[in-house]
């Protein structure tokens, strides 16, 4: 309806990725055109000639892109931790890199004992061995 529009001119930056939201309004631009958001059902209300003008935004396509920024700030976290693992890598000693031997295993009575552990199920055979010098056949 030609008589139910009203025009304001409002300066914005266009941010080029996909987002869940198409456009950020700032509290004066929702100030000029008297606006109610709704972040919920991503609805924006103002009031119009012809009664309460609802933009509305399509949830389907809100969720995908949100999925996809989540997926973006996941991967951007990931890289940001994985260079400064590296730097940190790079600040290591020599000496601190070398793979000790392994020590045999000390001959104590302790180290060479096994428990038993019933596994808590309907029939008592049902055990498990616990210790360090298990037979691993």
């Amino acid at each position: 309806m030609a008589s139910n529009f009203h025009v304001e001119h409002i300066n914005f930056y266009v941010a080029d990725f996909n987002t869940t939201y198409h456009t950020i309004l700032g509290l004066l631009a929702l100030a000029k055109f008297m606006a109610i958001p709704n972040n919920a059902y991503l609805v924006l209300n103002m009031p119009a000639l012809a009664g309460v003008l609802a933009l509305r935004a399509n949830l389907s396509i809100a969720y995908t892109y949100e999925i996809e920024s989540l997926s973006l700030a996941e991967a951007t976290d990931l890289s940001i931790q994985m260079a400064s693992m590296v730097t940190d890598a790079k600040t290591v000693l020599t000496d601190d890199l070398e793979i000790l031997a392994l020590e045999p295993p000390r001959a104590s009575a302790k180290s060479k004992q096994i428990k038993e552990v019933n596994l808590g199920l309907d029939d008592p055979t049902k055990i498990a061995k616990i210790g360090a010098h298990l037979d691993p056949k």
